[in-house]
């Protein structure tokens, strides 16, 4: 397979930029796609990215609002919110030469469709070639060098492979896969279950309820996985197990920090919800549709909703029945 020498990243958040930063380090043309002439006039200026203050944007990154320049690129990083990531594939799609790979780097599942995001790619640019990019990472971390492991499916393995090599440097190392499902999933869930995690925090039920809410949740993630065809070892790898562990820890982590917000009592901000608070209805619908029992995250949704509240879903997961592990 031909090399990718050139490497797109659409949109120019703080994850976007972040992206744009590893492919730089790996020795790719990069170009940093954003909507809003005024960001980029500022970030082209400054050479800094307000949304990731103290990162010094390479001198040879190209930053853009010039989205045909921006599509010419070997591959397309979608680094969009997951439900803005149709438009984004949409508006890109007209400029995109056949079969170029486009990867959705986010996570979640899109509502009103229940498309998983390389679905949604396959819809909005039936031409390109769709994978994902998931697993535990925070945006600070990777564009300032920290050492960071994730995972790259795609459908076709030869791809998936030449991509990991077109991204992967001496301090961002992507795990090629053909598990897109379970990479979806993984990357999905883990967003509603670091909510739990949060909520438990913030009501300071201690760690050993953090700790049960996280294992309980990734059984619950595996069920939902397995039933739909992921495999085992996608769901307890960088993207599945190892993406929960770090989210359901960490004030980085937006979904976390959200949970956190609610057990303290305080209303979810208006503004940039967190992705987990999209997600949870679509998945417990998906895990309807599957008959798969997800109480944490059915909890976790009907909090956000409203329809329940933080002591009412506690007592109601304490009061469930025994069972046997699993």
């Amino acid at each position: 397979m031909t090399p990718f020498k050139s490497v797109a990243v659409i949109g120019a958040g703080a994850w976007g930029t972040a992206l744009a930063a590893v492919a730089a380090r790996a020795g790719r043309d990069v170009t940093l796609y954003a909507r809003n002439a005024a960001h980029v006039a500022e970030m082209v200026s400054s050479r800094e990215n307000p949304r990731l203050p103290g990162i010094r944007l390479d001198a040879n990154l190209e930053i853009s609002n010039d989205i045909a320049r921006a599509a010419r690129a070997d591959i397309a990083l979608i680094a969009t919110p997951a439900q803005h990531l149709r438009g984004a594939v949409s508006t890109l799609a007209p400029h995109l030469a056949r079969n170029t790979p486009v990867v959705a780097c986010a996570k979640g599942i899109e509502r009103g469709t229940h498309k998983f995001m390389t679905e949604v790619i396959a819809e909005a640019a039936p031409a390109a070639r769709p994978a994902i990019l998931s697993g535990p990472s925070f945006a600070d971390d990777v564009a300032r060098g920290l050492p960071t492991a994730v995972t790259l499916a795609a459908q076709d393995e030869k791809l998936a492979s030449a991509l990991v090599r077109a991204l992967g440097s001496s301090t961002f190392r992507p795990y090629h896969s053909t598990d897109i499902r379970g990479v979806e999933i993984g990357g999905a869930a883990k967003n509603v279950l670091a909510i739990a995690a949060g909520i438990a925090v913030g009501r300071r039920l201690g760690a050993s309820a953090q700790a049960a809410l996280t294992t309980r949740g990734f059984s619950e993630l595996a069920r939902l996985g397995l039933a739909c065809g992921a495999r085992t070892e996608t769901l307890v790898g960088l993207s599945g197990l190892g993406d929960l562990i770090l989210t359901c820890s960490s004030p980085q982590s937006r979904n976390f920090s959200l949970g956190m917000a609610l057990g303290h009592g305080e209303p979810p901000p208006q503004q940039k919800l967190a992705e987990g608070a999209f997600t949870a209805p679509v998945l417990i619908e998906l895990a309807a549709s599957r008959n798969i029992d997800m109480p944490v995250s059915q909890s976790v949704a009907a909090i956000l909703s409203g329809a329940m509240t933080i002591d009412a879903a506690i007592d109601s997961l304490l009061t469930r029945p025994f069972k046997a592990e699993g």
